[in-house]
């Protein structure tokens, strides 16, 4: 089975899908300010009303964007049927990531490494039980949040790439692959902030959706930056493939 071109593909398309699925939501915990991160002075916009407003992100958005581009090349050359069984399944690895979390959280810790912050580099951690749980004990809403907004958004983006590819045929690669990413990632980065921080944190809904606009920004710039990405990643497969082999599975793809 693995001498298979195809299934091979697979197997190296989906890993790095699910890989980067799961980083994505462990390092989301993480707020970083892109302006300082580039070295720029932060950003002071005004939106619906809200001041103060800048790139401030989760880390996990340094990774969502490639998840999108994995997702509309899984969908080129393995169809709706590819993406959805490795939606629901990366979906199900999650849960069960933050479900051995949860059971690594609440095993008691040995009093000797609980206080041996030299086993770290800077800087000092006074309790490494309490930071373990900061870190990695993210918040129910958060992660129902995520897993709604990660889902709703794969199901959205092969729609919108299927439709679009039914309207060009073969043609403007770049017109389904950048169209349907910007149309899931519009409803993902509200979904997500609207069932973790309004529902789950009683945040103001205004605030929620000027918070919501800034990252959709970002994805928006990410997704016209990977364009080319997507068009290298196209023509290195199509060459492993084969063009009979790439042709026969794009075709499928469209059934």
């Amino acid at each position: 089975m693995l001498k298979d071109k195809r299934t091979r593909l697979f197997f190296i398309l989906g890993g790095f899908f699910l890989a980067n699925t799961l980083i994505a939501e462990f390092v989301g915990v993480k707020i970083f300010s892109l302006e300082s991160t580039l070295g720029f002075t932060p950003f002071d916009w005004t939106i619906l009303g809200v001041e103060g407003l800048g790139f401030s992100l989760t880390a996990g958005v340094v990774l969502w964007p490639i998840v999108f581009v994995m997702t509309d090349i899984i969908n080129e050359y393995f169809g709706k049927r590819g993406v959805r069984y490795l939606s629901y399944f990366a979906v199900l690895i999650i849960l069960y990531a933050f479900a051995m979390v949860y059971f690594a959280i609440y095993l008691e810790p040995n009093g000797w490494w609980d206080t041996q912050s030299g086993l770290l580099q800077e800087p000092k951690v006074e309790q490494m039980d309490d930071a373990f749980r900061a870190i990695f004990g993210q918040g129910l809403w958060i992660i129902i949040g995520s897993l709604v907004a990660f889902l709703v958004g794969q199901i959205v983006d092969v729609m919108v790439f299927q439709k679009i590819r039914s309207w060009t045929g073969e043609k403007s690669i770049w017109l389904r692959a950048t169209g349907s990413t910007l149309v899931s990632q519009c409803i993902d980065s509200y979904i997500v902030l609207i069932i973790a921080f309004y529902i789950g944190a009683d945040w103001d809904i205004v605030r929620v959706l000027a918070i919501g606009t800034v990252n959709y920004i970002y994805k928006f710039a990410m997704a016209i930056l990977l364009t080319p990405v997507i068009y290298l990643a196209h023509h290195l497969i199509d060459r492993y493939l084969g063009k009979t082999l790439a042709d026969t599975l794009k075709h499928e793809a469209t059934l």
